[in-house]
C-alpha cells in the first residue's frame, strides 16, 4: 500500500487478522453449498469486531449476515467463499471474503457520522450454484443502498462486463450390453454425448461473436467392453444478456436432443441454477473506486487481452439489476497465470495476495465512505 489519505478508512490496522482468515479459507476449500467452516469462520471474524451476526441467514445453512450500526442508509459488502471442485481457491474467493470483511471492519468508525448500517453478507455457491439469486428471491440485498465486492484477477480491470450464463446438467440414459458379444442389444449413451458435442461444434459457425458454449463430460462409462448405459456432463451457455441467452440455450439443448434421437437414448437436460444476469454498474461508485485506486498506485493500463477476467459470469449480476453495485477486478500482477488454474490458487496466498487484500479492503471501504459523504452530482 502507498501512503494513506488522512481521514479515510483503511484495513491496515487489522491486516494480520485478515490474512490469517484468508489463509485459513484457502487451506480448507469447500465447494458450492458446502461452505460450513467458511461460514463459521466468517461469522467468528465479524463477531470479534462488534458486528451482530446471523448464521443460517434466510434459511441457507452456509449464508451469513452481519451488521454494524443503525443508520438509515445501508451499504453491503458481499462475501464469497466457495471453492472450485478439484482446484481449491483457484478463483480467489478467500481474498474476496477477506477484502469485503476487511472493508466493513475498516468502515465501522464512520458508521454513525455517515448515518450507515454496514452489512456483510456471506453468500454460498457462486461457482455455478447461483446462491445470490436464491438469496435474492428470499429477500436478501434489496434494502441496500450500495453493494460492493472486489474480485482478484491477474491484472486490474475495474469494470465488470460479465456474460449472462445458464448452467445445465446433462444426462443420457441408454442400455448397457457386451460390446463384442451383444452390441446390438445396447443403446450407447456415450455415443449420444459424442454426437451432441459434434452438433455443438458445428453450431459455433452460426453463433454471435459474443457468446460462449462449453462444458465437460463427468460420466463416460465403466469399461471399454461394456456399452455405456449412462453418461453425464455439465454445460455452460453464455451470452451478452439474459434476453440473448434464452434462444441460444434453446439451440444448445437441441444439439443434445439430436444426440438422444440418433442413439435412441433418453435425455435429461436440467438447470443447475437460475441463469446469471449481465451486470449493471453504478457509474458513480465505479468512478470513486477508480480514483481511490489510482491514489493507492493501482494501474489500469494492462493490455486489453489481459483484462478479460472481467467477462467472467457472476450471480452478483442479478443483484446489480435491483441494487446499485460494483464488482471491480483487482490484480495480483500474475498474468499469464489466471483464474481457474492451479497456479492461480497458489498466488492467492503469499506476499502478492497480502498486498491485494490490503488494497482491496481499503478501496472498498474508501469507496463506500466517499459515496455516502459526497452527494450525487
Amino acid at each position: 500500500m502507498t501512503a494513506e489519505r488522512p481521514g479515510l478508512p483503511t484495513a491496515a490496522d487489522h491486516l494480520a487478522r485478515l490474512i490469517e482468515y484468508s489463509e485459513t479459507l484457502h487451506a480448507h476449500p469447500e465447494t458450492a453449498w458446502q461452505e460450513h467452516r467458511a461460514a463459521r469462520w466468517t461469522a467468528e471474524l465479524l463477531a470479534e469486531f462488534g458486528f451482530t451476526v446471523t448464521t443460517g441467514y434466510l434459511g441457507f445453512p452456509t449464508a451469513v449476515h452481519a451488521s454494524y450500526g443503525s443508520g438509515g442508509r445501508r451499504v453491503g459488502f458481499i462475501v464469497e467463499y466457495d471453492a472450485l471442485p478439484g482446484l481449491g481457491h483457484a478463483c480467489g474467493h478467500n481474498l474476496i471474503a477477506a477484502m469485503s470483511s476487511g472493508a466493513a471492519i475498516a468502515l465501522r468508525p464512520w458508521a454513525a457520522a455517515l448515518d450507515l448500517r454496514i452489512d456483510v453478507i456471506g453468500t454460498p455457491a457462486e461457482e455455478g450454484g447461483g446462491g445470490k439469486i436464491e438469496m435474492l428471491d428470499a429477500g436478501a440485498f434489496t434494502d441496500l443502498d450500495l453493494a460492493l465486492m472486489a474480485h482478484p484477477g491477474p491484472v486490474d480491470a475495474p469494470r465488470a462486463e460479465p456474460y449472462a450464463v445458464a448452467h445445465d446438467h446433462v444426462r443420457f440414459t441408454g442400455h448397457t450390453a457386451h460390446a463384442a458379444a451383444y452390441p446390438h442389444e445396447g443403446r450407447n449413451a456415450n455415443d449420444a454425448f459424442v454426437i451432441s458435442q459434434v452438433a455443438v461444434g458445428l453450431l459455433r459457425q452460426q453463433l454471435p461473436p459474443a457468446t460462449r458454449v462449453h462444458g465437460i463430460q463427468t460420466v463416460g462409462g465403466a469399461a471399454p467392453n461394456a456399452i455405456p448405459g449412462v453418461t453425464e456432463g455439465r454445460w455452460y451457455t453464455r451470452a451478452e444478456t439474459l434476453a440473448e441467452l434464452a434462444p441460444l440455450r434453446r439451440r444448445v439443448r437441441q444439439c443434445f436432443e439430436a444426440g438422444a434421437l440418433a442413439t435412441d437414448t433418453a435425455l435429461e437436460f436440467t438447470p443447475e441454477s437460475q441463469p446469471y444476469s449481465e451486470f449493471r454498474t453504478d457509474e458513480r461508485a465505479l468512478e470513486i473506486y477508480q480514483a481511490h485506486a489510482r491514489d493507492l498506485g493501482r494501474r489500469f493500463d494492462a493490455p486489453v487481452e489481459h483484462q478479460t477476467m472481467n467477462r467472467a459470469s457472476t450471480d452478483l449480476g442479478n443483484v446489480s439489476q435491483l441494487v446499485p453495485a460494483i464488482h471491480p477486478y483487482i490484480g495480483l500482477d500474475c498474468f499469464p497465470v489466471s483464474n481457474h488454474q492451479p497456479d492461480f490458487a497458489a498466488v492467492c496466498v503469499g506476499a502478492a495476495a497480502d498486498r491485494t487484500l490490503a488494497d482491496g479492503a481499503t478501496l472498498l471501504a474508501r469507496t463506500a465512505h466517499t459515496y455516502f459523504t459526497s452527494p450525487p452530482a
